[in-house]
């Protein structure tokens, strides 16, 4: 049975009802408020099983339904964004009433109305041919390439959509370091593994034994820890680049 017009607006504007009532998904907080974010650019340091590729997920689906168009799911490699691609498509499935799909297959797929959610690896090349995307979310951020992340933003500028990352960290380097620190104009939300209700503190006290302390703080804290092989710390380096001697004149 087809929804009505008024319960169908009121799914376009509010997200979580969307996933409330089609999808029989009921969100935690922060999943929420990504939910209703109108964000342009939102990073999400989040640890591991809390939830953060469904969620996503759903934002690309409520996005394919009612703001229609190319949808880009980016990861390091083709297997994690096919997961990704996985999680949508299952979503899609899910929905009470259905929808129409017009094309579907294991790496894309088209709905009634037009849009399309494509799934690709981490390599620049794989984005030829692809412009004007409404939403491009990408799966272990911190985990892409430099080179990648060059290769989206210009798509960006031009169509004006929306760029959500999402990763748990990968030491202090590359752009998600980066823009997590010291970039403008975004949304950062944080979620670490004891405030997430699917976690539980034994799960919690046996990863911390099994990892150690710097690799659970990274994984389940959201820490940006330095690699154990670098020589000196990255406050040790910035410390060390100082302007502010005297100049020496012989």
């Amino acid at each position: 049975m087809p929804l009505d017009l008024a319960l169908d607006l009121a799914h376009a504007l509010d997200p979580v009802a969307f996933v409330q009532d089609r999808l029989k998904f009921e969100p935690d907080s922060w999943q929420a408020a990504l939910l209703r974010s109108r964000a342009p650019w939102i990073l999400l340091n989040c640890c591991r099983q809390s939830g953060k590729s469904t969620t996503t997920a759903a934002v690309a689906l409520h996005t394919a339904i009612y703001n229609p168009g190319l949808i880009l799911l980016v990861s390091p490699s083709l297997r994690q964004s096919k997961e990704l691609f996985a999680k949508v498509t299952g979503l899609l499935k899910d929905l009470e009433p259905a929808e129409v799909l017009e094309e579907d297959n294991k790496s894309s797929c088209t709905l009634a109305n037009g849009a399309r959610v494509v799934s690709l690896p981490g390599d620049p090349d794989t984005l030829r041919g692809y412009s004007a995307p409404k939403l491009i979310i990408k799966d272990e951020a911190a985990f892409v390439s430099d080179a990648m992340q060059a290769a989206l933003d210009p798509m960006l500028a031009v169509s004006k959509g929306r760029l959500i990352e999402m990763s748990s960290p990968n030491g202090k380097r590359g752009h998600f370091y980066e823009n997590w620190q010291h970039g403008v104009g975004v949304e950062r939300i944080k979620i670490i593994g004891r405030e997430c209700p699917r976690i539980g503190a034994d799960f919690l006290d046996k990863m911390r034994q099994k990892l150690g302390p710097m690799l659970f703080a990274q994984e389940f804290e959201g820490e940006f820890i330095d690699a154990e092989s670098s020589a000196f710390s990255s406050e040790m380096i910035e410390l060390a680049l100082v302007n502010d001697f005297e100049r020496f004149i012989q």
